[in-house]
């Protein structure tokens, strides 16, 4: 079986990853394929035996697509987003948006969904407490502790409402408070 190290150092390469990407969808033509990437057809032959080798193309060079689920398989898994990130006064449909973007109490990414985004940003504003004054500064450093993307977290926050700012400092003003 290709381990996944494998798998990954065998197709950063752009000609292999081009004939996977051909036998995903029909055989691969070799004459066509080798001209359509110009290079030479005997090339293209030294890649389609190395990848019918490792099993990834089948005789037919078709894709090999149980290989795929098997190396994905291996893989290691997202932590579950944090319990107590969940804790108290979220919807079941609110947790489960949590659960989606966050793992640990990292944020996988930023929803690009308005709606899931509200969520995500609500649980963020909830770091932040009411009443204190923060340095621009400081909203990054709480941020990119979750995502690297700070800087659109914070927009967002401020953009929602969730956080205003004025003259470099930023406070809550939105969101839920949790309770204590």
């Amino acid at each position: 079986m290709l381990e996944p190290r494998d798998y990954l150092g065998l197709t950063v390469d752009p000609v292999r990853l081009a004939v996977l990407g051909h036998a995903a969808a029909q055989p691969v033509d070799s004459k066509q394929l080798a001209n359509d990437l110009g290079i030479a057809p005997r090339k293209l032959q030294v890649v389609i035996g190395k990848l019918q080798a490792v099993g990834l193309l089948r005789p037919d060079l078709t894709l090999d697509r149980d290989v795929l689920r098997a190396i994905a398989q291996t893989l290691p898994q997202d932590a579950p987003v944090d319990p107590q990130f969940l804790a108290k006064g979220w919807t079941d449909e609110e947790a489960q948006t949590l659960s989606k973007f966050f793992t640990g109490t990292r944020l996988k990414q930023i929803p690009t969904q308005r709606t899931k985004r509200l969520v995500v940003l609500e649980r963020l504003a909830q770091k932040f407490d009411p009443g204190r004054r923060y340095q621009e500064k400081e909203v990054n450093f709480t941020l990119q502790l979750f995502h690297s993307d700070y800087a659109a977290l914070r927009r967002y926050l401020v953009d929602e409402e969730l956080m205003s700012r004025a003259d470099g400092v930023y406070w809550r003003t939105g969101g839920r408070f949790p309770e204590r």
